[in-house]
């Protein structure tokens, strides 16, 4: 007996409650979530490790119930500006140190310097993806007397989806056992910095991803936008003071200031603001003021200044030279976005 198709479709629509019906074989379970209820951690005996059955998303403690006054504005994004060179590779260079600084996420980079070196023939004597270091065997380099290895570290970088890379070397003689503080020749370190950035470069878009240097080395950048006690927003930027005070002059000229004076003792700028009249392409620059309206601002003199928090902790703040101008806190937050941006 046949049986026609719209009857058979009926029956099979009407059958999908034994499918898919609260009490079918594939229950919709999208809001069980709602049911759910709290119920003891689960204890672990003494000497066991329990660190598999921490909390992943944790929620902190509130420590205050008190109502901010004022209206709170959501501050706008910080612009699009960090890395704006064509460049994947630059070279970078702070006094006797030097570091290859890449547009790419650590994650990126790890895999990218293990082919380099087994295309080149390198053993590669020492791994550590937790700490981004690369030991490679002893050398005997051409019109070298004496045999050399080389230690390469991959850092986050400043700003998010970054790296650096930096190499050590050291020469078979001496304490071989400890790795010197600075090359014992600097001219190999060089050489081997230059090699390695180039093929970085060569190699961009093809790269793969290692996902255990990407979740080891910390991958959120050294530089956010924060608040103090008080409400008053800084940069806080994870680098020493040499280099921040060096990264900061930089990021000054890059982000529509003009600097007049500075004073490295007391850690301060001195700088005009030039507006958007100093960017030859201004999109960006409408996300931090209303298109609409005049830039403020434009020919004052501001006072930016990095406070020492710690040997590696840097904090930077920005002020108007005169005390009666109305600065509001929005505009602070705008100008500080435009520094943070351009700071490597």
């Amino acid at each position: 007996m046949r049986i026609p198709a719209s009857i058979a479709l009926a029956a099979a629509l009407s059958g999908c409650g034994y499918l898919f019906g609260d009490g079918g074989m594939f229950p919709d379970r999208s809001q069980d979530y709602k049911k759910a209820e709290e119920v003891p951690v689960i204890a672990v005996p003494d000497g066991k490790d329990s660190r598999s059955l921490q909390e992943i998303y944790p929620i902190p403690e509130v420590e205050q119930d008190v109502v901010l006054a004022g209206d709170f504005e959501v501050p706008r994004p910080t612009p699009l500006v960090a890395g704006n060179s064509d460049q994947l590779v630059r070279i970078q260079r702070l006094g006797a140190e030097q570091w290859a600084l890449v547009a790419e996420a650590p994650g990126e980079v790890w895999p990218q310097v293990r082919s380099f070196l087994t295309g080149a023939g390198i053993s590669v004597a020492r791994v550590d993806a937790r700490a981004g270091l690369m030991e490679t065997g002893w050398l005997e380099l051409e019109s070298q007397p004496i045999a050399s290895r080389f230690r390469i570290r991959i850092d986050q970088g400043v700003q998010r989806g970054t790296s650096e890379l930096h190499v050590l070397q050291m020469i078979q003689a001496g304490d071989v056992d400890n790795w010197p503080s600075t090359s014992d020749n600097p001219d190999q370190e060089t050489e081997m910095l230059r090699a390695l950035a180039q093929y970085i470069a060569n190699a961009a878009g093809s790269a793969q991803v290692s996902m255990v240097a990407n979740q080891t080395i910390n991958a959120t950048g050294k530089i956010a936008l924060q608040e103090t006690a008080a409400g008053e927003p800084y940069i806080a930027l994870e680098l020493p003071y040499d280099r921040a005070w060096a990264s900061l002059g930089r990021a000054i000229e890059k982000s529509t200031f003009e600097i007049s004076d500075r004073d490295r003792s007391t850690g301060d700028y001195f700088a005009v603001f030039l507006g958007q009249a100093a960017l030859e392409e201004s999109s960006w620059f409408d996300w931090l003021w209303d298109s609409d309206d005049d830039q403020p601002h434009v020919g004052e003199t501001f006072v930016i200044s990095l406070k020492r928090e710690d040997d590696n902790n840097m904090a930077i703040f920005l002020r108007p030279q005169d005390s009666e101008i109305a600065f509001t806190k929005r505009e602070q937050q705008a100008m500080l976005s435009l520094i943070k941006g351009n700071i490597n």
